[in-house]
């Protein structure tokens, strides 16, 4: 199992954007292949007030491919992302991939 993990860098005065959008890519994600753990928009508690996390489980990298293709013509997915670019939540995206140690 990977799990795919990116970091974004956002408009921390765009937080109910980014909320909208990972809201709207739970379903294109699940659909294409990608298994949601979660996405995580950041609190003013503690930490950076500008960082949302999201992770999403593969069984192989091979699957991750094929997961890329998919969500790339899937339309749903693509008029979300266009509304996240129009409002200019999302600054910057970091992937990586982790693996789970436990």
């Amino acid at each position: 199992m990977l799990t795919l993990c990116i970091r974004y860098t956002l408009d921390a005065t765009k937080l109910a954007d980014f909320e909208a959008y990972a809201r709207g890519v739970a379903g294109p994600i699940e659909r294409c292949g990608g298994k949601v753990v979660g996405y995580f928009a950041p609190t003013k508690f503690a930490g950076p007030t500008n960082v949302g996390l999201s992770l999403i489980d593969f069984p192989s990298l091979a699957a991750y491919e094929r997961y890329r293709e998919a969500l790339a013509v899937d339309s749903e997915h693509t008029e979300v992302a266009r509304r996240a670019a129009q409002s200019g939540v999302i600054l910057v995206e970091d992937r990586s991939f982790v693996q789970r140690a436990s």
